[in-house]
């Protein structure tokens, strides 16, 4: 198998989120692949988002309006610099993380895509879905889900 080209690791902030970049960050180093962080975001607050915040709690976490977005971008770059990568490149979304993050693997045309497992275990994400267990499931492309939690 080849190395792996471009990488595409998403973020929503969270510090799980943010262990995945570094691993992915890491992973990019060593094969000296072009990295993509990518973070997707709501385009505003509204009842609903307030209303599963509320149920939610600390399930919710997410990115809402393209201003945080771009913060949770410095950040994770900075993660990934400090773990060795060279060739970064940032993407936010107006989307859900899902399709979101596929979506920017597919324009990249990456080769690799990497994912926490943040939610993987929990209820929510057994009711509802994760975002690891979605993306695994869309993407057309290797998926690592990296153990963050």
């Amino acid at each position: 198998m080849a190395a792996y080209r471009t990488i595409v690791v998403g973020t929503d902030g969270s510090p799980s989120s943010l262990t995945a970049v570094e691993s992915a960050a890491r992973l990019a180093a060593a094969c000296g692949a072009r990295l993509v962080i990518a973070c997707a975001y709501a385009p505003l607050r509204g009842p609903v988002l307030d209303r599963a915040a509320d149920v939610l709690g600390d399930e919710a976490y997410q990115v809402v309006g393209s201003a945080p977005a771009e913060d949770t971008l410095r950040a994770a770059r900075e993660r990934a610099v400090a773990a060795g990568a060279t060739r970064i490149d940032q993407a936010a979304v107006q989307d859900d993380p899902v399709p979101g993050l596929v979506g920017v693997a597919r324009d990249a045309s990456a080769d690799l895509i990497v994912i926490g497992n943040r939610g993987l275990r929990s209820l929510t994400g057994r009711l509802l879905g994760s975002v690891p267990s979605g993306v695994s499931r869309k993407a057309r492309t290797d998926v690592l889900i990296v153990h963050t939690t």
